[in-house]
């Protein structure tokens, strides 16, 4: 088994330490604490099935957008289309 530090774990997946942290806390990830120089310094442990699973989740959400953007999206485009209707009704009165 390999060992990241947060940060390099972030680059090495494009993710933000932010998310690294979140992961971490919340176990996605198997981490290590050790003690160096008086410090406490995150570990996280490189495995092959936790590294495939991490990453089929963060493609998963690049590429989902989200319920409410599709609904207000295709709210706006209705719209649009109302508005170019009463736009060519005035250039033909003129």
């Amino acid at each position: 088994m390999e060992k990241l530090t947060i940060k390099a774990y972030a680059v090495k997946h494009k993710l933000s330490m932010f998310d690294v942290v979140k992961m971490t806390k919340s176990g996605q990830v198997p981490t290590e604490t050790v003690v160096e120089n008086g410090k406490d310094v995150v570990y996280i442990l490189l495995d092959g099935t936790v590294e495939k699973t991490v990453q089929k989740s963060t493609v998963k959400e690049e590429n989902k957008e989200p319920y409410s953007l599709r609904k207000e999206n295709a709210r706006l485009k209705k719209e649009i289309e109302k508005l170019k209707k009463e736009i060519e009704i005035l250039k033909n009165r003129v």
